[in-house]
C-alpha cells in the first residue's frame, strides 16, 4: 500500500533493522517450520540492494540506520565463539558501500550491533573485542536475546532462549564485559519476562540497556485473543521498567506475528489509519512511562513487513505523534537513537 508521506522532512534514524540471507539460514531451522519462519520465508534475500529500495523508496528522510543481530553471515572458520564476527564483518562492507554516497543520501548500517554469547563468561570479552575490531568506526554493542516462554509454541525451536537466561551467574558474568568497553546493550525479551530486564538493569545501573519491541506483547498460541486481558499487567512492568534510568525503549515491532496487531498478513495491507489505533495503547504507554528522551521508533524491517510497508509504518508512527512538540519528535525519531548509539554525525 502507497499513501500520501506525512512531515517527508522530519530527519529518521532507523536504529533496528536486519539483513539475511534466508537460502543459507533457513536449513538451521527444524520442519515443519514455526509460523514466524514462515513469515520470514517470502523475504528470502535481504541485503544492501533490498533495505535500500525500502528507505530511498519510503519517502521519509531516513538519514541513517542501525544494524541489529539476526544470526546471518556467521563464518564458522572462526570457530564457535569467534563465528559471530563474520556477521560484523558483512555489515560493515555494507556500511561502506552505503557511505560511498553512490546509492542515496541515506547511511545504511551507520551502526553495527552484533551478537557474543555472554554464557562464555569474562571470555566473552575476547569476543567483544574481536567484533569492535572488525568495525571500528561503527561496532556498538550487542544484542543477546533472552525471549522464552513455556509455550513452545509461541516461538519455535529457532528462537526459543534458555528459561531465566539474564538472571543465570555466568550469563551476568560476560554482561559485565560490556561495561567495560562503553557497549551498549539490547534486550529481546517477551512480554511475560519483562521482569527479568528489570532485574539486570538494577544489577548494572550504569550499563545501557534497550529494550526492543515495546517488550513484544503476545497475541499467538496460547495468547491469542487476550492482548486485551493482558495490557494492564504489560503495563505496570514496563512503568516499573522505566524507573531504571539507564533504559531505554524501542517503539515498534508490533507489526511481527507475534503480537498480532494487526493479525493477518504478510503484508497485510492496511493502511496507517488503520495500524494507528492497534498500536496507540503501546506506544502512548511507553512514551508516558520512559518519556520522550528515552523511546526511539525503529521499523524493525524486514520482520516488520508482517503488518505493515516501510513507508506505511512510518506514517503510523508520525500520526501517533501528531500532538507531539517538534523538539519531542526530533528526540522520538532520531536524537534519541543518535545518543544512544553514538550517531550524533548523522544529525549535523
Amino acid at each position: 500500500m502507497t499513501e500520501t508521506i506525512l512531515e517527508p522532512d522530519l530527519p529518521i534514524i532507523d536504529p533496528h533493522h536486519h539483513l539475511w540471507d534466508l537460502s543459507a539460514m533457513v536449513p538451521m531451522f527444524p520442519e515443519p517450520y514455526h509460523p514466524f519462519i514462515e513469515t520470514l520465508l517470502p523475504v528470502g534475500l535481504y541485503t544492501f540492494d533490498q533495505f535500500n529500495a525500502e528507505v530511498s523508496g519510503s519517502g521519509h528522510n531516513i538519514v541513517g540506520t542501525v544494524f541489529m543481530e539476526c544470526g546471518a553471515f556467521y563464518n564458522a572458520a572462526y570457530g564457535e565463539a569467534l563465528k559471530t564476527v563474520g556477521e560484523v564483518e558483512f555489515v560493515n562492507g555494507v556500511a561502506a558501500q552505503s557511505a560511498s554516497g553512490l546509492y542515496g543520501n541515506s547511511r545504511l548500517c551507520a551502526g553495527i550491533v552484533g551478537h557474543a554469547d555472554l554464557m562464555l563468561g569474562s571470555a566473552a570479552g575476547d569476543v567483544l573485542d574481536a567484533l569492535q575490531s572488525a568495525a571500528p568506526a561503527r561496532f556498538r554493542g550487542i544484542r543477546h536475546q533472552g525471549a522464552w516462554d513455556a509455550d513452545l509454541e509461541v516461538l519455535g525451536p529457532p528462537f526459543h532462549a534458555p528459561a531465566g537466561l539474564y538472571q543465570e551467574a555466568k550469563f551476568r558474568e560476560g554482561f559485565a564485559e560490556l561495561g567495560k568497553r562503553g557497549m551498549t546493550f539490547d534486550a529481546w525479551v517477551l512480554e511475560p519476562q519483562i521482569k527479568d530486564v528489570i532485574e539486570l538493569a538494577r544489577a548494572f545501573p550504569d550499563q545501557p540497556i534497550c529494550l526492543d519491541h515495546c517488550g513484544t506483547p503476545l497475541g499467538i498460541a496460547s495468547y491469542k485473543g487476550r492482548l486485551e486481558e493482558r495490557f494492564e499487567t504489560w503495563r505496570a512492568d514496563i512503568q516499573e521498567l522505566a524507573k531504571c534510568e539507564n533504559v531505554v525503549v524501542k517503539l515498534g515491532g508490533l507489526a511481527m506475528a507475534f503480537c498480532a496487531l494487526p493479525d493477518k498478513g504478510p503484508a497485510a495491507g492496511m493502511s496507517s489509519e488503520q495500524l494507528a489505533p492497534m498500536w496507540q495503547p503501546y506506544i502512548q504507554t511507553c512514551i508516558e512511562a520512559f518519556g520522550p528522551k528515552r523511546a526511539m521508533f525503529e521499523s524493525n524491517y524486514p520482520v516488520d513487513r508482517w503488518g505493515a510497508g516501510y513507508g506505511v509504518l512510518w506514517n503510523t508512527f508520525k500520526r501517533l505523534t501528531q500532538g507531539a512538540s517538534d523538539e519531542e519528535k526530533a528526540a522520538l525519531f532520531a536524537g534519541n537513537a543518535a545518543r544512544f548509539y553514538g550517531l550524533k554525525d548523522l544529525l549535523d
